[in-house]
Formats: structure tokens, sequence, C-alpha cells
């Protein structure tokens, strides 16, 4: 039985599924929802269309970079907000602030690496390093993306919006994902994600789907009722049937850099 925990540990820190909270405590604000344009400026020069990432230079960016978190930790989401403006925000945080970490431990080859690299005591991964400051309070990526936007959201697309800077990621977008057309930009990534070959191999009879549906297939029933298949078949342009044979990828964890 020992061995099985430890085991079991082992694989939950290796994805980075394992020390995050969920009862994080919410920053309170009265702001507006900030613009989200100048992260849309960064995307734009140093993301190109197949969602890879010219970290190079985005260091050469760092200051406004640097001024577009600011911008996020100066303007935490409000009740007054609208959900998609909420959910954008956090979003786009997430993506932020993931390039933010592996600017701070550039060069690497991989965002599982900055993991060997920290020296923090009972800090495991990238993931449950403390480093993102939003309305006074101290978050890391985990509790942004467990803690709050699973959590909070009724959301499963945001599994083709978040990107932990590796390849079998989903598409970095090179633009900011903003309120008006978030449902619109959720559904592009969805197609996106699901018909490129380098994600998912679909054919009618065998679907070699990525790792992503097999860890948060969950959040789709849950959410919304759908099974694998029916993801499947709502953002594939090839569909699949109840024999269609559904096996799984191995994730790719290097850096999706250009």
């Amino acid at each position: 039985m020992k061995i099985l925990l430890v085991l079991g540990l082992a694989v939950g820190l290796c994805f980075g599924f394992v020390s995050y909270k969920t009862n994080v405590n919410l920053p309170v604000s009265t702001a507006a929802a900030p613009s989200h344009a100048q992260f849309s400026k960064l995307l734009k020069e140093h993301v190109d269309g197949k969602g890879m990432v010219d970290y190079k230079g985005f260091a050469k960016d760092k200051a406004e970079l640097k001024s577009y978190l600011d911008l996020l930790s100066k303007n935490a989401p409000a009740d007054s907000w609208s959900k998609d403006e909420q959910l954008a925000y956090w979003i786009n945080a997430y993506n932020a602030f993931t390039i933010q970490l592996i600017l701070d431990h550039y060069p690497v080859k991989s965002i599982k690496d900055i993991g060997a690299k920290i020296k923090i005591p009972f800090v495991n991964t990238p993931w449950d390093v403390k480093f993102i400051k939003i309305g006074g309070e101290t978050y890391d990526l985990n509790n942004l993306e467990h803690g709050i936007i699973r959590k909070k959201f009724s959301e499963p697309r945001i599994h083709f919006a978040l990107v932990c800077a590796a390849k079998s990621c989903p598409r970095l977008r090179n633009e900011a994902y903003e309120s008006g057309k978030l449902d619109a930009q959720l559904d592009d990534q969805g197609s996106d994600f699901m018909n490129n070959p380098a994600k998912n191999s679909i054919t009618a009879k065998q679907a070699s789907l990525s790792k992503i549906l097999d860890w948060y297939g969950g959040d789709f029933k849950k959410m919304k009722g759908m099974s694998v298949r029916d993801v499947v078949n709502k953002f594939s342009k090839t569909k699949i049937t109840d024999d269609t044979n559904i096996s799984y990828q191995t994730y790719d964890w290097a850096l999706n850099e250009q």
C-alpha cells in the first residue's frame, strides 16, 4: 500500500495535479475590467500561427510584459464584472504568467525543468511556485487553473485555451481573450486543437487523442454532459462512433518554442 501511495504521489507531482488548493482566497476589487490590448500586441509580435513562442523576443519586451502583468495585479476581477470578463481575465493571466515563469528561468527545454531548478521547500513543480500577485493575494499556476478557473466557471473549453508552455498544449493564441468574443474564441480553439494532427489523430476507426481529454474529460461530462466522443464530434471534422477505438497520446512537455 505504501508503495502505491508513493507511486501515485510521484505521478501527480509529475503533472502538477497534487498540491493545488481549491479553497483559494479570491481577491476583492471594484475596478472595471482592464484592457488586454497590451497582451494582444505582445502575442501578435512573438507567437506564430501555430502557437509557437519566440521567448527570446518576449525577453526583449520584458518591460512591456511586466507592465501588463502589473495591470492584472492591480485590477483583480470584481463581482460586478460579467462572467466572460472574469473568465477572459483569468485565462489571460494564466497564459501571461506562464510566459513570465519561463522567462524567469530561460533557457529551459521544458517547463518541467523548472521544478528541478528551484530550491524552495515543499515546492516540487513549476505549477507550485507562488509568484503571481493579484489583488493583494499570491498564487501559483495551480491555484489559477484548479482553484479558480475550474472551480468557479462551468466552462470545460478552458482546456483548449490554457497553455502551460508545452508542445502538446493547445495552440497559444496570438491574441488575448476578450469578453466580447470569448465564446467564439473558445470554439475556435476547440476546433483548432481537435483538428490539429500534431495534437489529435482521428479517423472513423481509430482516434488517438490528446492526453488532455483523458485528464479533463470529466470536466466536459460534469459541466456539459458530454462524453469524450461527444467532444470529439463537436469540434472534429472527422466524426467517430461507439465503434471507434480511442487511445491517448504521450504528452510532449518540450517547450513550445519557435
